[in-house]
């Protein structure tokens, strides 16, 4: 039996292509912190006032 695997290498066109492809896995850019700052300004500013009112009550 023939194997169908074809090496990019075996073909200077076929590698020049591989070479040059872009990577299909490539690193996505870094996502904006600003929405979880944001999220966790708020959960300590609503904690903080939850402690106040338990308190004061």
């Amino acid at each position: 039996m023939s194997d169908k695997y074809v090496d990019p290498s075996g073909n200077t066109e076929q590698f020049r292509a591989f070479a040059h492809a872009p990577e299909a896995a490539a690193p996505a850019a870094p996502a904006s912190r600003v929405p979880l700052v944001a999220g966790i300004a708020v959960a300590v500013v609503l904690l903080v006032a939850v402690v106040a009112w338990l308190a004061l009550s």
